[in-house]
């Protein structure tokens, strides 16, 4: 699959240029983009808008309303979270745990799921676990106190789900909130550096085709930026 990257100024031109391709186009809310078609075509193709930009079913943008959205990023051992207003960042913070077996390179967690409950430091690292969540969780509640969130853009791996929503300290929004966004890209150790990289894909358009479907869009390379 190829990917052309817009900044988000450019997105009504890259649907007029679409629609001007006989693409036809529906937004879908949840991935928080405008699915392309062709007649009698059934490969992919999107156009996954910038997280900073509203839109509704009939694709009318709103680029006036300024979207608060919280990041979320975790993977075993590391956490990040980001309250955002439009590109500006309001408030962040790291999280650490020791959750990996050092010797495996595997978390308490894939261990216990894959070899059953072991003897002595799996104690200490569930213990930092359960605490990691926690404290994540505690964070999330202030937030969602403190501000209003058009969006929860969401990053965290099936294994630590039941985790993230199961912890003592309840998660201030469910597993079908409608402002729900996973994000569709793969994930680093979410330290700050890696946020803010995170930040600057969310804020871009990205037009994802198979160039050797959609030729269509050849016109349109030069435009973005391809990786």
């Amino acid at each position: 699959m190829k990917s052309i990257f817009f900044d988000r100024s450019e997105v009504p031109e890259i649907l007029d240029k679409v629609r001007g391709l006989n693409f036809q186009t529906q937004y879908d809310f949840n991935k928080h983009r405008v699915e392309l078609g062709l007649e009698g075509q059934y490969r992919e193709a999107y156009l996954r808008l910038p997280l900073t930009l509203t839109c509704n079913q009939n694709l009318v943008l709103d680029f006036e309303k300024e979207v608060n959205y919280l990041m979320l990023l975790v993977q075993s051992g590391s956490a990040s979270v980001g309250v955002f207003k439009g590109e500006k960042c309001l408030a962040h913070k790291v999280f650490g745990a020791y959750m990996v077996r050092k010797k495996q390179g595997k978390s308490q967690i894939k261990h216990l799921k894959t070899k059953g409950k072991s003897r002595a430091g799996s104690r200490v690292r569930l213990a930092s676990t359960l605490e990691f969540f926690e404290n994540i969780n505690l964070r999330l509640q202030g937030h969602f106190k403190e501000y209003e969130f058009d969006r929860i853009a969401l990053s965290c791996s099936k294994i630590l789900i039941p985790y993230l929503f199961g912890s003592k300290e309840s998660t201030p929004f469910d597993k079908k909130d409608d402002r729900l966004y996973k994000i569709p890209k793969h994930l680093h150790q979410p330290n700050f550096e890696v946020m803010l990289g995170m930040q600057k894909y969310l804020n871009k358009a990205e037009l994802v085709y198979d160039d050797a479907f959609f030729e269509q869009f050849d016109e349109l390379k030069n435009k973005g930026t391809s990786y």
